[in-house]
């Protein structure tokens, strides 16, 4: 006895086949909803921005001015910079950032929202910008620690076409914040001088990135001072006891002298105190 063959229509079974074969669709996001994001290709809503209060924020004073000043702009709707924060490791550029942004949020509530993307998700951007646009909402999209392989020629280019000239340019209501431990954000080396054809072309081209940010600011090493000015307003905040030489002790012992390695040592005193921070 022969079995039945009537598989169906066979454009409808190959139909089912590439449906199941399809990834789910992803929720829409809810671009009003939260203080932040977390884009890597997909969105994922953050409940709170954790920054340092602005006062704390010491040995930056210029650049803090700068900074505030531009996310409050962007906040109010007013025309703003898109901004590159660049320089030395551990001075407050991407903190900065995020005490700029809780600040702006705390005077005009649900007028701004900080967006992280994720470096690996840079050619997702264009999706970004494309789903921001539609939303009545202001952004700073934020990229924290960019720097660009020696080979990749297509990334600067293609962020410079998205800071301005290019048809997958920001929307209007969305701003770039882009920190960087170079000031070209991608590396120069001498090779570069010896291209036998327009020896500047290559330097050009990549200085041609830095260039189309509004704000180009930079930062700098602290000086021992500075060192101790942050240390002691961390430690005043947080009612911790504290040791001048200690704290030069501190920084002695990891090669630098930072806001970041500041905090290492006020977190070192609080433990020791038995505190949370």
């Amino acid at each position: 006895m022969s079995g039945n063959t009537d598989q169906g229509d066979p454009l409808a079974r190959i139909a089912a086949a590439l449906e199941r074969l399809r990834p789910p669709q992803l929720p829409e996001s809810d671009w009003t909803a939260s203080p932040a994001y977390v884009w890597d290709g997909t969105p994922r809503a953050v409940a709170q921005i954790v920054a340092p209060e602005l006062d704390l924020l010491h040995g930056i004073d210029a650049q803090k001015e700068a900074v505030t000043q531009n996310v409050a702009r962007l906040a109010a709707g007013h025309a703003a910079h898109d901004m590159l924060l660049w320089g030395a490791r551990g001075m407050g550029k991407s903190a900065l950032l995020r005490a700029a942004v809780v600040a702006a949020q705390a005077k005009a509530p649900q007028r701004l929202a900080l967006v992280q993307v994720a470096p690996d998700a840079l050619s997702a951007l264009g999706s970004l910008f494309a789903a921001l646009g539609a939303v009545d909402r202001h952004f700073l999209v934020f990229i924290d620690d960019l720097g660009f392989a020696d080979d990749d020629s297509s990334g600067p280019r293609t962020l410079r076409s998205w800071l301005e000239g290019g048809v997958e340019a920001r929307p209007p209501r969305v701003r770039l914040a882009v920190t960087s431990n170079r000031r070209a954000i991608v590396p120069r080396h001498l090779a570069e001088q010896d291209d036998p054809i327009n020896p500047r072309d290559a330097v050009d081209d990549r200085l041609a990135l830095a260039d189309r940010f509004g704000l180009s600011i930079g930062f700098h090493n602290c000086t021992q001072d500075q060192y101790l000015a942050i240390v002691a307003g961390y430690c005043q905040f947080h009612d911790l006891a504290w040791d001048e030489a200690a704290a030069l002790e501190w920084s002695k012992r990891r090669g630098a002298r930072s806001g970041r390695v500041a905090w290492q040592f006020v977190t070192e005193l609080a433990g020791r105190a038995g505190k949370a921070l």
